[in-house]
């Protein structure tokens, strides 16, 4: 097994030691993977992923290790996630057991009771809904209320202008839960709500800023699927609307709060779902470790060392209040009780070793960046020989 170990902070040595597993006590680490690039390339199952995560259940086929599968994708339901992880894997995955690039929005209270637009792609209404958010507008409906706004296509221009319905309530925030199909319309409507407060009825006398909410899931340039090449994720949808806001106005796009991966929060309510699923498997101890498998070293490596730094400013009691997980939560953050986040890169997905072909993109509210992030503390050859390492690692047969 060609095994490359890159980097481990000098502090996780102690909960990656030789375990006496003699007598089969409950393990105190758990796993998170990513699911494109490392499970699936599009809908095709890795070849080593049904025998490799046998190695992580019981004979009865129920996980004996606390397993999350912890994905950027925003377009489902977990329960739909599940049900695909189900099959592709030939055993059963719960909707515990997944975090979407959405899913820690449920946590984002504060934004729950306003009317936000929201985008992407799926029943992002049923979406919405269960994540907590109560008034929610889709792209189409805005596009109903203002059909003059959207101008892009000649063949559909109506000189109408709205809003047509004299209810009409501003909209309070913008909600990317995924990218849109189509793109010129979503980014022609965002920047209208931007610089008119929410109410795209005309110019105001002065630009508002700071602009009303907004908040993006999944931050990925790039991801795989059965195409040869990468191809373009929510993060290239960003990237474009933050060009065209600072062409328009000249002033920075403010992201209230970036979720999915690579950012704190994910991690952090992985984190927290982890230590759930191992109470529901019978584990009532701490679960010291994490180890987090992925295939791109923006967001998969990138989040787990940001998260593992977070985890050694905190046990230090280093924290700040002015940015990151304290100001996102408020009273609402439970303190972390693991140790440590250990990130292992697999070379079935975005990163390729020896190819020229390498993304530097990384959100820019994230910077600036620390040295040695975007480094893995293992790189193995695909999901089959991470699981090896990792009981390896932990001494678990």
């Amino acid at each position: 097994m060609a095994i490359m170990k890159i980097l481990l902070r000098p502090e996780i040595s102690k909960f990656c030691g030789i375990r006496n597993f003699s007598s089969k006590p409950k393990p105190k680490f758990g796993i998170i993977f990513d699911i494109d690039g490392v499970i699936v390339r599009g809908n095709t199952v890795l070849s080593p992923v049904p025998e490799a995560f046998k190695r992580l259940r019981e004979s009865n086929g129920k996980f004996r290790i606390p397993t999350l599968f912890v994905t950027n994708s925003g377009s489902s339901l977990p329960a739909e996630k599940a049900e695909d992880l189900s099959k592709w894997i030939g055993c059963e995955i719960t909707e515990d057991q997944v975090v979407l690039a959405h899913s820690p929005l449920q946590m984002f209270k504060q934004f729950h009771n306003k009317h936000v637009l929201i985008s992407g792609q799926g029943r992002i209404k049923q979406i919405a809904s269960e994540l907590g958010f109560k008034s929610t507008i889709t792209i189409n409906e805005l596009v109903e209320n203002f059909p003059s706004l959207d101008y892009v296509n000649k063949d559909k221009r109506n000189p109408r202008c709205g809003p047509i319905d004299p209810n009409f309530k501003p909209i309070e925030g913008i909600v990317l839960l995924s990218e849109p199909i189509i793109w010129e319309t979503p980014l022609q409507l965002m920047v209208d709500l931007l610089i008119s407060n929410g109410m795209p009825s005309g110019l105001p006398s002065a630009l508002p800023y700071p602009h009303i909410p907004v908040i993006a899931c999944n931050m990925d340039l790039f991801w795989v699927s059965e195409a040869p090449i990468p191809r373009y994720g929510h993060g290239a949808f960003l990237v474009c609307l933050e060009s065209l806001y600072k062409k328009a106005t000249g002033k920075d796009l403010i992201y209230s709060a970036l979720v999915g991966k690579p950012s704190e929060v994910t991690y952090y309510h992985a984190n927290q779902m982890i230590m759930n699923y191992a109470k529901k498997i019978g584990i009532d101890h701490n679960i010291d470790t994490i180890y987090a498998v992925g295939d791109n070293i923006n967001t998969d490596i990138f989040g787990a060392n940001l998260y593992d730094k977070y985890l050694a400013r905190y046990s230090k009691g280093k924290m700040t209040k002015s940015r990151g997980l304290e100001s996102l939560l408020g009273d609402n953050l439970i303190p972390p009780n693991i140790k440590a986040c250990i990130s292992i890169l697999v070379e079935t997905g975005v990163h390729k070793r020896d190819s020229e072909f390498k993304s530097d993109h990384c959100p820019r509210d994230f910077l600036p960046l620390e040295e040695g992030l975007s480094r893995p503390a293992f790189v193995v050859k695909d999901v089959g020989e991470a699981i090896n390492l990792i009981l390896e690692e932990e001494n678990v047969e």
